[in-house]
């Protein structure tokens, strides 16, 4: 039992990050409640000022990464895996879609599907209000705050991640995005302060989620069982109630909370739309989708860069700058989660999913409720609706059911819904705070996550006893500002690295190398060769070449390197057999393997070694993945020359890559002709 205990309890917080972050987040909490009333001024006035002085910026940004990712996918680059090359997808496509459907979605749909176009509609930022001509441009506005721009806000995160994760091997967290600029200072001061910012963003973008979700669950309750008032302190006690939920679902594990919730919450969405569609104006919804769908792609880029710099106003700071900051705040959680779940996947396929699949159900979401509300108020005369709306956002949703059938079932769904979603974000937030929280670390004590579960509530509650939505919105915008400036240095990383990958790439082809079988085997070459093509050899064959064969010869390498004052190493490891030599000396990170692959036989193959219909080769991998040649049959001298070859093309690509980070291998190059003379020679043994 005493053995088990510390693994549960020890700490793998990296205290650097750790105590940034918490002492901020404590500062906020003690100062905000020590002076409600001043501290929801002064959230106020920060909210006035970054979006005067800083509008510009937000809107700039996000421009750039839109633009940014779609260029990476469209270019030569695009078929970078994110991984290694021979890494396949972790997920089938249907089962991938379906988990990009879920992130990043709850909250913001269920709060904004009714009442923003309503309230576009009946306060639009230019034009006449309550017209026709308003109604679409609500529908437009509605469309392009939770369109691409937003899906390119997460895509950046979690494809910067993903490609430095595990195509680099480099920690799950934002600091990896920096290791092109400066190399493995990313595990000093500047590493620990971008994870300090991701920490306190992802924070503060949860608990604005949290804060509109306890705003609209009070407004459920409300609706529902009216004696149940709308006040500040049932939202701070229902805050309690989800945060306590939130630690249960962690205290249970991934499969049996997060996974569970996930399930109830897509029966739940699919259920809602679904209804409303079919018993809502079902042919008009279709017709706006495909018209408002059309008028968005027109008017994309003179939104993408309106800030109403000729008719100042609020409205840009309480929709565009708000949800545009909330988004940033939200992308490090959000893009951890992507990134996780997209190994394997290319750089254009990661970008196709991430910005079409959940673009289009969002299109289609706001087409079911928001035109659904506008048809109400616009053909059958619910005007009501939009003052009710405009008194209270949070009640927009419940008052569209009440023209529909099934009104109190569909509430109460719906406040089921708000809270299963708020849970399953509150866990995995938390799970990703914590691996900031740790460098990177995955599996952490069960504590920690609590830890961050608690903050989460806390610093909800906080912000709606300072000042309600205005709090939240100046948490979300201001938290967002020194995050968007790491992940425009991020982009900015992870194209000098796919530049030096290019590099690489072509230094690689066109280097000498020698990749052929039966090089030093005289005039029976060409017969081992022919051999090569028509064999089909068994998995007992070839693993016992490259137990010994292999082997031995990776050994020999590691023998005349370590002589000339290398850190080599070769290791023998099994499921599936492989043999890997290992080489790290100064900026140098060099592996060579030889692993055994299984492939199903050609039906055109006409001799077999067993009965067996699949064949085994013996193939070459680097760090940068399959290379996709097989060295079964190879002559010792053979393998030595490949092992050689790829490791002179490496030190070549090191020395004369203009990308590539700034370290001299001129002196290691007498030292590889030396090897290779020394290994010309006969075995001594």
């Amino acid at each position: 039992m005493s053995s088990k205990a510390p693994s549960r309890w020890r700490s793998a917080l990296l205290l650097p990050v750790f105590i940034p972050a918490v002492v901020v987040i404590v500062l906020l909490v003690a100062g905000t409640l020590s002076n409600p009333e001043l501290a929801g001024e002064v959230f106020s006035a920060v909210l006035a000022r970054i979006t005067e002085d800083f509008g510009w910026f937000y809107m700039l940004a996000v421009a750039l990464f839109l633009i940014f990712i779609v260029m990476v996918a469209l270019s030569r680059w695009g078929r970078v895996k994110l991984g290694p090359d021979h890494a396949e997808p972790e997920y089938s496509f249907p089962a991938w879609f379906a988990m990009l459907f879920s992130a990043g979605y709850g909250i913001a749909l269920l709060f904004f599907g009714v009442s923003e176009p309503v309230l576009h509609y009946a306060d639009p930022p230019d034009g006449a209000a309550l017209t026709v001509d308003a109604a679409k441009q609500a529908m437009q506005i509605s469309y392009f705050h939770w369109g691409f721009h937003i899906w390119a806000i997460y895509g950046l995160v979690g494809l910067v991640l993903a490609y430095f994760s595990f195509r680099h091997g480099l920690p799950l967290s934002m600091r990896s995005t920096l290791f092109p600029l400066i190399g493995e200072r990313i595990h000093g001061p500047i590493g620990h302060t971008v994870d300090t910012f991701a920490i306190l963003g992802t924070m503060f973008g949860i608990a604005t989620t949290l804060g509109l979700s306890v705003i609209q669950i009070n407004a459920g309750l409300n609706y529902l069982w009216p004696s149940i008032p709308v006040s500040t302190f049932v939202q701070v006690a229902v805050i309690f109630v989800i945060t306590l939920m939130a630690i249960a679902s962690v205290v249970a594990g991934l499969d049996k909370g997060i996974k569970r919730l996930s399930i109830i919450n897509m029966s739940l969405v699919l259920f809602l739309l679904l209804f409303v569609f079919a018993f809502g104006p079902t042919v008009h919804i279709l017709e706006t989708f495909l018209q408002n769908t059309g008028s968005y792609l027109n008017y994309i880029v003179e939104r993408t860069f309106n800030l109403q710099a000729y008719s100042r106003s609020d409205w840009i700071g309480n929709w565009t700058l708000f949800i545009f900051g909330w988004t940033i705040a939200w992308a490090p959680f959000v893009g951890l989660f992507i990134a996780k779940i997209s190994r394997g996947r290319t750089i254009r396929q990661f970008v196709v999913g991430v910005m079409l699949v959940p673009t289009i159900f969002t299109f289609f979401w706001f087409s079911v409720f928001g035109d659904t509300a506008l048809h109400m108020i616009m053909v059958q005369g619910y005007e009501s609706l939009i003052d009710e709306v405009q008194a209270d956002q949070a009640i927009a949703l419940f008052k569209l059911y009440e023209r529909l059938p099934l009104t109190s079932i569909l509430s109460f769904a719906t406040v089921i819904l708000i809270m299963t979603f708020f849970v399953t974000s509150s866990d995995s937030g938390s799970l990703v705070i914590d691996s900031l929280a740790s460098g990177g670390v995955m599996n952490t004590p069960v504590w920690q996550r609590v830890f961050w579960a608690s903050s989460e509530g806390v610093v909800a509650a906080v912000l709606l006893l300072a000042g309600g939505l205005t709090a939240l919105q100046t948490a979300a915008i201001a938290s967002a500002l020194p995050f968007a400036v790491i992940m425009i240095i991020a982009a900015v990383g992870m194209w000098r690295a796919l530049v030096i990958e290019g590099h690489q790439y072509s230094s690689l082809r066109s280097h000498t190398q020698v990749h052929r079988r039966g090089v030093h085997a005289g005039a029976n070459y060409w017969k081992k060769r022919l051999a090569g093509m028509v064999d089909y050899p068994s998995k007992e064959k070839v693993d016992a070449f490259i137990r010994e064969t292999c082997h031995e010869c990776l050994k020999r390498v590691e023998q005349e390197l370590t002589a000339k004052r290398w850190k080599a190493e070769v290791s023998l490891q099994e499921e599936p057999t492989r043999v890997v030599l290992t080489v790290d000396k100064d900026e140098i990170d060099f592996t060579y393997e030889i692993r055994l692959r299984g492939y199903h036989r050609p039906a055109f193959a006409i001799t077999k070694d067993s009965d067996d219909d699949d064949y085994f080769r013996a193939e070459v991998f680097l760090r940068q993945g399959g290379q996709a040649y097989d060295v079964f049959g190879f002559e010792e001298a053979d393998i030595i020359d490949d092992v050689l070859n790829q490791f002179e093309n490496y030190l070549h690509f090191q020395h004369h890559s203009p990308g590539s980070l700034p370290w001299d291998v001129s002196e290691h190059d007498d030292d590889l002709t030396d090897i290779k003379e020394e290994l010309k020679k006969p075995d001594a043994s």
